[in-house]
């Protein structure tokens, strides 16, 4: 099976912006780890709605108020 070049080309250089000499300097492992938390499956696992709304709490978004919203 041939290496999908087209693919990590265009998810490197297009998807995560790298500049061509970085694209190049990368294995394709720490291309995959790269992209993982673009990927639902690649175990990046969301927060829950209770933690979410600790850190909202914590850091508010400025110029906004509970009526706003």
């Amino acid at each position: 099976m041939a290496f999908p070049w087209q693919e990590a080309m265009g998810a490197g250089l297009g998807l995560l912006r790298l500049s061509p000499r970085a694209f190049w300097a990368m294995t394709p492992r720490e291309l995959v780890a790269a992209l993982a938390p673009l990927n639902a499956a690649g175990g990046a696992i969301p927060p829950q709605r209770a933690d979410l709304a600790a850190l909202m709490r914590r850091f508010p978004d400025r110029g906004t108020s509970q009526a706003q919203r």
